[in-house]
């Protein structure tokens, strides 16, 4: 008999040798600030790792104190410049002596900023979950959806923070990379509010969740989820640009 043999069958994941075999080729799951960096530079891996543990509640704290900072960073005057302009828009005048109180603002934004992207996170994970687990037949969880998710979404956070200098020159608190931007000759109409909301680092975050469609159930290609997340982002665009004043 052989060394080998007489030291009987090596522990799941182990060569004879003791060296790690094929487990420990699958991607680790790094610490969170090396996770916002693979967001954007390396989301292949990050989302491997994500759909063997899938951690979620850093990056949805992170996101919402991204979403709300930006709002607390910008003017109050920027903010009332923007309400003006809009009810102008709208063949209204604002209310004479009308003023956002900034301690107001500050605890309506803490509070629903908050509250508005936890709730916004869970459901657009759930949409997720039941487009892909449900009625495609994937594999995935709600919890591994919800943590691709809150990890795709640092990009738009991060990107908006990135913008809020341009916000407050402009007086634009809702100003973003948008396709929009590109078609400026299409006016005020539907089709110009829908070009407003096709944002280009949201699209950007819906590329991330396609990557992690195809992690959690790899007999989907990147290219097939990508497809799937890209419609549904389009839909939202489309009816939300009903709305009026929206956009």
């Amino acid at each position: 008999m052989t060394p080998g043999e007489l030291a009987g069958p090596a522990p799941d994941g182990m060569g004879p040798d003791g060296a790690g075999s094929g487990s420990s080729t699958e991607p680790a799951l790094r610490s969170f600030p090396a996770r916002i960096l693979q967001t954007f530079f390396d989301p292949g891996a990050l989302t491997e790792a994500l759909a063997r543990n899938p951690a979620w509640a850093a990056a949805v704290i992170l996101g919402a104190v991204l979403v709300v900072g930006q709002t607390l960073l910008i003017p109050a005057e920027v903010w009332e410049a923007m309400m003006r302009e809009t009810m102008l828009r709208q063949g209204r005048e604002m209310p004479e002596g009308f003023t956002m109180g900034g301690s107001l603002m500050r605890i309506s934004a803490l509070v629903f900023g908050t509250l508005g992207y936890l709730l916004v996170s869970f459901v657009i994970a759930g949409v997720v979950t039941l487009v892909f687990a449900f009625l495609m037949g994937d594999e995935g969880r709600f919890r591994q959806y919800l943590a691709m998710m809150s990890h795709a979404w640092l990009i738009p956070g991060i990107v908006g923070l990135l913008l809020l200098p341009l916000k407050i020159m402009q007086q634009d608190p809702q100003l973003t990379l948008n396709v929009g931007s590109f078609l400026y000759f299409l006016g005020e109409g539907y089709l110009a509010r829908v070009a407003k909301m096709l944002d280009l680092a949201q699209a950007w975050a819906w590329l991330v969740v396609a990557q992690g469609a195809h992690a959690i159930y790899p007999r989907r290609s990147f290219a097939s989820a990508a497809t799937v997340v890209m419609v549904l982002f389009v839909i939202t665009a489309l009816l939300f640009a009903l709305i009026p004043g929206v956009g």
